[in-house]
């Protein structure tokens, strides 16, 4: 059923990864950008609706995530049916799983953000935002599914390409739409939605087509007669540790923006926002070499290549480690007027300002947690990972924030330090881990 495949390099499936990974965040810092010029809140509220998509898109991740490792590992063992039919399980259960989700955002976006903890004029613009990009969630879902399978195959550019195409359609239609150019009425968050759900339609056309004319047939379709209970039971063991740890995470940032809404200043929220949607900026490169290398990882560890495995992953984490440090570096020294783009509020500026010296450090945990545990996935160590979320993403960032933020009255500050305490920690874990070896032995295809 595969149509093309190439030759695997870490910086050759890195770079478009990187542009694709940095202008999807350019999606939501556009958006923010926008809105900054015209309502602070309103900007707030969008960052706030998304922490609720970014739990509930976890279900997509189960399956895209799951299938990532399979399909890879399936390629390199030279076993194409089986990776064909792992692309076909990754889109149908995508799209039903992101039907049933959309339908539930549509309906209940106002209750599931007061139990956030938004309110007021917060709240209203946060569920106008959810209401509309919740309800055509489904896009995204399949979104993920279609890419995955192409960036599996080498052809990291092609999703590239798509994404460049849906920010230049997000961008021109945010600032139509959100400050009433042209004649446009002047929608404010809802011309965000518009414009960010529209991007969306063309990006699942247009990729789609490229997936069943270059890479797969409509046909694989068929490969799901009998039902592959066998393969869904694989997905299964490697998707949930991996997408519960995913969970865990967002759900961490829930309660903790839970307590931002409830226990600091509006100069403080807009401040992290703003922050947030900066230190994007800084591991972005991570992510890229991230996901090139667990492609990699997958490939060798299907092929029985543990050593080359190894030392492919340790390269990709030395790259990225040398790059985070320079970008942030460079972000703390330009710390102000970065921070400036965004507000002229002196006491935004100032906090903004503060808590960049401070992800400094936390940036050097999130490369490290990034890029290790996307090679041990590619392997099929999905386990250690999610333990150790568990205990340090609750005990140290959760009630880390609490205790700094709220008992010690350190405000964002002390947020910020609780954050970089549960990076460095579980980073040093991954580390551990993946110098210990154990990975070796948890490859789901055998070669």
């Amino acid at each position: 059923m595969v149509k093309y495949m190439k030759k695997l390099r870490l910086f050759s499936l890195a770079w478009p990864i990187f542009i694709e990974t940095a202008l999807f965040m350019l999606l939501g810092f556009v958006d923010v950008f926008v809105l900054s010029r015209y309502n602070d809140l309103a900007a707030s509220a969008v960052n706030t609706a998304n922490q609720a998509v970014s739990i509930v898109t976890i279900v997509f991740t189960v399956i895209s995530g799951a299938s990532a490792v399979m399909i890879s590992q399936y390629l390199g063992a030279k076993k194409n049916e089986n990776a064909s039919r792992i692309a076909a399980i990754s889109i149908v259960f995508n799209l039903v799983a992101g039907v049933v989700i959309s339908v539930l955002l549509a309906l209940f976006s106002e209750e599931i953000l007061v139990f956030i903890g938004a309110e007021g004029t917060l709240l209203g613009f946060a569920s106008e935002y959810l209401k509309i990009v919740g309800g055509f969630l489904f896009l995204q879902a399949v979104l993920a599914s279609m890419s995955v399978i192409i960036r599996n195959h080498g052809l990291t550019h092609i999703s590239m390409y798509v994404t460049v195409g849906m920010n230049i359609i997000n961008t021109v239609l945010d600032v139509v739409f959100v400050l009433g150019l042209f004649g446009a009425p002047k929608m404010g968050v809802m011309g965000v939605a518009v414009a960010t759900t529209f991007s969306r339609i063309v990006g699942t056309i247009v990729l789609g087509a490229v997936l069943f004319t270059k890479v797969e047939s409509v046909k694989i379709f068929e490969l799901l007669k009998p039902f592959p209970w066998g393969d869904i039971k694989n997905i299964f063991k490697i998707g949930v540790p991996s997408a519960l740890e995913s969970f865990l995470y967002n759900l961490s940032q829930l309660v903790i923006t839970s307590m931002v809404l409830n226990f600091l200043t509006n100069e403080e929220l807009i401040a992290r926002t703003y922050v947030q949607n900066i230190t994007m900026i800084f591991y972005i490169f991570a992510v890229a070499i991230a996901q090139a290398s667990q492609i990699i990882t997958g490939h060798l560890v299907g092929a029985g290549e543990m050593d080359k495995a190894y030392k492919s992953g340790m390269r990709a984490y030395k790259y990225s480690m040398i790059i985070t440090v320079v970008a942030c570096t460079v972000g703390v020294l330009l710390r102000k007027p970065i921070v400036d783009i965004f507000t002229d509020d002196p006491t935004v500026i100032v906090l903004g300002a503060g808590i960049l010296l401070i992800d400094w450090f936390l940036e050097l945990g999130r490369t490290t947690n990034i890029v290790v545990i996307a090679c041990l996935r590619g392997a099929g160590d999905v386990y250690f990972p999610t333990i150790c979320a568990i205990f340090s993403m609750w005990l140290v960032s959760v009630l880390g924030a609490y205790i700094f933020a709220v008992v010690l009255q350190m405000g964002i500050y002390g947020l910020w330090i609780a954050l970089a305490l549960d990076e460095i920690l579980r980073g040093v874990l991954m580390v551990w881990r993946f110098k210990g070896g154990k990975w070796r032995t948890k490859a789901i295809v055998k070669s």
